[in-house]
C-alpha cells in the first residue's frame, strides 16, 4: 500500500504529464506542506493522521477564501479556489452525516456515563480522537452539548 506522500507525488506526476496547472498548485502545496511537517518533527515520515489534518487545514483555508473572493464579487478567483478545495478534499475522509455524529455521540455519553452538560469534557475526549478527520469539531461539540442538556 503506498504512503500518503508516495500518492501526492504519484498525482503530481500525473498532473504534470496532463498539464494540469491549477490542481498541480493544489498538490504542490499540499506537498510542501508535508515536507515542512517532515523536517520539523523528529521522524522524516508524516503519519497518515498528521497528513489528513494538514489536508483538512488548507482545504478549510481553500473555503475560507473561495467565500471571501465571492463576497468581493471575483468569481474567477473564486472558482480556482473552489477547484483547489475539490483536489485537496479527493485526500480527505469520507466525512459522517449529522445522523452518523449523533450516534457517535450517544455512544460516547454511555461509555463515559456522562450525566449533563459538566461531562462534555469527557466526551469530547472521546469523540475528538476518534472521529478526527471524519467530522467537524464545532458540529461534535454543538451535538454533544445539545444531547447532554436533554
Amino acid at each position: 500500500m503506498m504512503t500518503f506522500t508516495e500518492r501526492i507525488n504519484l498525482d503530481i506526476k500525473n498532473a504534470m504529464l496532463a498539464k494540469e496547472k491549477e490542481k498541480l498548485a493544489a498538490l504542490r502545496d499540499i506537498k510542501s506542506k508535508l515536507l515542512l511537517e517532515a523536517t520539523s518533527g523528529a521522524d522524516a515520515e508524516v503519519s497518515e493522521e498528521t497528513a489528513i489534518k494538514i489536508c483538512m487545514k488548507l482545504h478549510k483555508q481553500r473555503m475560507e477564501t473561495y467565500t471571501l473572493y465571492n463576497q468581493q464579487e471575483r468569481p474567477d478567483l473564486a472558482a480556482e479556489e473552489l477547484y483547489q478545495a475539490q483536489v485537496i478534499e479527493a485526500y480527505l475522509p469520507k466525512m459522517l452525516t449529522e445522523d452518523e455524529i449523533r450516534t457517535e455521540v450517544q455512544a460516547a455519553i454511555n461509555q463515559t456515563g456522562a450525566a449533563g452538560p459538566q461531562d462534555m469534557g469527557k466526551v469530547m475526549g472521546v469523540l475528538s480522537g476518534k472521529l478526527a478527520g471524519k467530522a467537524d469539531g464545532k458540529v461534535i461539540a454543538a451535538l454533544v452539548k445539545e444531547t447532554l442538556a436533554n
